[in-house]
């Protein structure tokens, strides 16, 4: 049996205090890698705490420069090593490596720590403001002690514990993050957290300042999210482990910023399909299957209105996805998974169309699934057959009117996106102004007649919304500065002296930022 690999803890990689092993698959052979890690118990969790605690407090006097500079040279670092990072990234996730994560996935990932790096400098994420009649002055600082980031198993590389969104948005905020690795790539997470402590250490920062584990047991877990010496959470996984980890975090007082499920509906619309029906069938099957369905953005549900062209485009779908290749899926429980949902949405009233079957496709996978039910079943339903299937399914839903396309948006839970195509002609407008108010308030991105799958890393981009898309509606995972804000704490100074004050604050604004000045925005020095 081969040793476990070592964790970084408290600057250094050593030897773990497991109280256990486990091997990641390949999910293209459905077999064990050969590598195996830690499980790390309760005293090594609790000192990776402290140590983080303890870089909270130095950071101070690197931030922001030292902080920004760290994340260039890290996204350098992960540019010079990529063939090694997206090579152990494919193994552990069976994603294809030349067109997803060495073109797309990557070059994301180094382009979010540069973000970072830049709003830390400029700091455009503070909000500073300014009232000069009563002297008092704030501004979003860090908050004390490190971060614990929690990543997903569907994006190795932009969303990975520490090089993802949230390792980016924490750090750039001058937070330590102490990075749980997902289960399905922690060798992905070590060779990256290799890169970013030779990073530290070149630019001097406290090298606890990026430490990692690769699984704790359920009580270990929820320790590390309610430490009274933990500053906050960010955590992108499962809806049952994140509200079980919500509910710990909660109890204590502590911050967590959840992304958990979305079935991200999409209306498409009588004068849509008559315009463009063929064009619709390839750009949905297209969304949908895209990376197996493996997106928290897939659509996941279409709503129709009944009626010949609804007939004939859902007909050209279904030949769609029988003659799609049938991807791999990242891992032996997203297989399990999407078999369990399918099966709760066909006991809830969903006819299968096609597909329904485990195994189809290399490795771990599923047939090409799609699933049918009527809007008058699903209002009889709702909870049942909004069912997460995560993977290449999605669900038809054919309402007989408007009006009752207008129930069942009302009884949508909360998503990450919503979408509505409608006629250029203008055919569709009545309904399209019915339905969108609704859909609206359910949704943190609204689009129009563009499917969501996409997820654009520029700053005015809300990769949030209504819970249980995630865990509070006023928070975006993806879209810098606003997603740094999560892990600040706004700072009030109250009659302090102006060679006192943080940078931002001080009278002279020699850099620039821009700041609320007695109700105005102002780039401008303020008059002693």
């Amino acid at each position: 049996m081969s040793k476990a690999q070592k964790v970084l803890v408290a600057g250094a990689w050593r030897d773990s205090q497991a109280s256990g092993t486990f091997e990641p698959d390949n999910p293209t052979t459905r077999q064990a890698t050969g590598e195996r890690y830690p499980v790390s118990n309760e005293a090594e969790v609790l000192e990776a705490i402290e140590a983080a605690a303890l870089a909270s407090e130095e950071l101070r006097a690197f931030y922001p420069e030292g902080v920004a500079r760290f994340l260039e040279t890290y996204a350098d670092r992960i540019e010079a090593n990529a063939d090694e990072i997206v090579s152990m990234a494919a193994t552990e996730s069976g994603l294809p490596a030349p067109t997803r994560l060495a073109a797309i996935e990557l070059p994301r990932t180094t382009g979010q720590l540069r973000q970072a790096a830049r709003a830390a400098r400029t700091g455009s994420w503070c909000l500073p403001t300014i009232d000069t009649a009563s002297n008092i002055r704030s501004l979003y600082q860090a908050l004390e002690g490190g971060v614990a980031v929690f990543g997903p198993n569907n994006f190795p590389l932009a969303f990975n514990s520490v090089s993802g969104g949230d390792f980016a948005a924490a750090i750039g905020a001058g937070c330590p993050v102490i990075g749980k690795a997902n289960s399905s790539h922690p060798g992905t997470s070590r060779l990256l957290a290799e890169e970013a402590l030779e990073a530290l250490k070149a630019m001097g920062l406290p090298p606890a300042t990026v430490q990692l584990i690769y699984r704790t047991d359920h009580a270990v877990g929820a320790k590390l999210v309610s430490h009274a010496r933990i500053g906050a959470t960010g955590y992108t996984g499962s809806r049952s482990a994140g509200l079980t980890l919500k509910a710990t975090a909660d109890a204590a007082g502590k911050p967590i910023y959840l992304e958990l499920s979305s079935i991200n509906p999409v209306y498409i619309l009588p004068g849509a399909l008559q315009e463009r029906g063929e064009s619709l069938a390839d750009d949905f099957s297209t969304s949908c299957l895209l990376g197996a369905g493996q997106f928290c953005t897939n659509p996941g549900i279409v709503v129709l209105l009944k009626g010949d062209t609804t007939d004939s485009f859902i007909q050209q779908v279904k030949e769609r996805f029988e003659a799609a290749p049938v991807g791999t899926l990242l891992a032996r429980g997203v297989e399990t998974g999407l078999s369990h949902s399918v099966a709760t949405l066909q006991q809830a009233g969903a006819e299968l169309l096609t597909g329904g079957q485990a195994g189809a496709g290399k490795g771990f996978s599923f047939s090409n699934t799609l699933l049918h039910v009527t809007g008058a079943t699903f209002l009889q339903n709702p909870e049942a057959l909004q069912t997460e299937a995560f993977g290449n399914e999605s669900l038809f839903i054919v309402a007989d009117d408007v009006d009752q396309a207008c129930a069942v948006a009302r009884h949508f839970e909360g998503n990450l996106t919503g979408c509505i195509y409608s006629a250029t002609a203008g055919t569709d407008d009545d309904a399209y102004n019915r339905i969108a108010p609704l859909l609206r308030r359910k949704v943190g991105r609204l689009l129009n007649d563009k499917m969501p799958t996409g997820v654009a890393v520029v700053p005015s981009m809300n990769h949030g919304g209504p819970y249980p898309a995630t865990g509070h509606p006023g928070f975006t995972a993806v879209g810098i500065p606003a997603s740094l804000r999560r892990f600040g704490m706004l700072s009030c100074y109250d009659n302090v002296r102006d060679d006192r004050l943080p940078a931002e604050l001080r009278n002279k604004n020699p850099g620039g930022v821009a700041r609320l000045v007695d109700g105005v925005w102002s780039t401008g020095d303020v008059p002693a």
